[in-house]
């Protein structure tokens, strides 16, 4: 008899599993962990069916499962009333970065540890970052639907397109990815790079970035932090989220925000689609108060066909750069994030819950991280 059950929670691979057996995030290859789960005594269940509650494979699953591991890419949503349905659970494990699926303050008064691969995919989502906002600053997409369409109007790509260089680009949220970001930005030569955060970078991380900046263009002070947030997105041209999702950055960026930008300006997201207000973006969008929305991540995932964001448009602004939240679960960020689950799960295993300390998101009933919303 097994000592317990490990729930994983993944999207499907289909042809591509079996074409591309590095898609370790995907069911059939199962993060590579089921020898791991079985020679430990437990049994590993596998599922793609986590909707609806309260009828799905998921919920039926609850009663006897101690670990659910899930990703952010599909999340497995383990609300309180999932976790009153789990009286064995245990441990909550994302295999990536974002536990925001999980009700935290109902896993602390069970006493459910959370835990997360932390700084798995931080490069990756960083490169998809740049990659969108070079789409929307050289106005790639409707360029690229005229050459494939069998146009050649040189004047209406180039009427909006622009460089990098010399716009101001803005980070809310300057963490692992944001700072990422900000060091791969410095090379455009921007007129200044701005970022929103309840606390300063440490000095050096800014003296990087500056004598980074003074290297590559001769200009050092390049980096700056604004504590309001209504005057940053007033002042850049781009506005890229790289903050997690918590109670007070829920629905940030909604129609009252996006009206203080530039009609100009564009607004990537790769963080979490309900840090912005769907219909209010698309809106904007729409309208022209935005330039363009790039967004990898959907309030909800999948996102239903009718979805805001799958439609809105603004014709020759390029408004839409949207991907079905991609921008962390590259192959190379696949392997790290399966192998840190590995590794969570050996330290459960074995007793020793000896957890790297980054990972760890809840535990003993308490917040072991500000990283959402909790200020220590």
């Amino acid at each position: 008899m097994a000592k317990g059950k490990v729930l994983l929670v993944l999207y499907e691979g289909k042809d591509s599993a079996k074409e591309e057996p590095r898609l370790l995030g995907c069911i059939e290859n199962e993060l590579g962990i089921r020898k791991l789960v079985e020679d430990a005594g437990y049994e590993l269940v596998t599922t793609t069916n986590k909707d609806p509650e309260p009828t799905s494979q998921v919920d039926k699953e609850l009663a006897d499962t101690e670990i659910i591991i899930t990703t952010p890419f599909y999340p497995a949503y383990v609300t309180a009333s999932r976790i009153a349905k789990a009286p064995k659970l245990k441990m909550c494990i994302t295999a990536g970065v974002g536990s925001d699926h999980v009700d935290l303050d109902a896993a602390n008064k069970r006493n459910i540890s959370v835990l997360e691969v932390t700084g798995s995919n931080v490069q990756s989502v960083a490169e998809h970052v740049m990659m969108t906002i070079l789409v929307f600053i050289r106005n790639f997409i409707p360029s690229h639907q005229m050459a494939v369409g069998g146009g050649w109007d040189i004047a209406a790509c180039a009427k909006h397109e622009y460089d990098l260089e010399g716009k101001v680009v803005a980070t809310v949220g300057a963490g692992r990815i944001g700072y990422r970001v900000l060091e791969r930005l410095v090379a455009f030569n921007p007129k200044k790079l701005l970022y929103y955060d309840y606390q300063p970078l440490p000095q050096e991380a800014v003296d990087k970035l500056n004598q980074a900046s003074k290297l590559f263009n001769g200009t050092d002070n390049i980096v700056e932090r604004v504590e309001n947030l209504e005057d940053m997105v007033a002042e850049a041209d781009i506005v890229t989220i790289n903050c997690p999702l918590h109670a007070q950055s829920k629905g940030l960026f909604n129609k009252q925000l996006i009206s203080k930008m530039k009609p100009t300006a564009y607004l990537v997201n790769t963080a979490r689609g309900a840090i912005c207000v769907a219909e209010d973006v698309a809106e904007a969008v729409k309208n022209g108060t935005i330039a363009g929305y790039g967004g990898d991540v959907w309030n909800v995932q999948p996102a239903p066909d009718n979805h805001p964001w799958r439609s809105m448009d603004n014709s020759w602004h390029g408004g839409n750069a949207m991907t079905p939240h991609i921008s962390g679960t590259s192959l190379d960020a696949q392997k790290r994030y399966a192998d840190g689950v590995k590794q969570i799960l050996t330290a459960y295993f074995t007793g020793k819950h000896d957890y790297r300390p980054q990972d760890v998101i809840v535990i003993n009933g308490d917040y072991a991280t500000k990283s959402y919303g909790q200020r220590k």
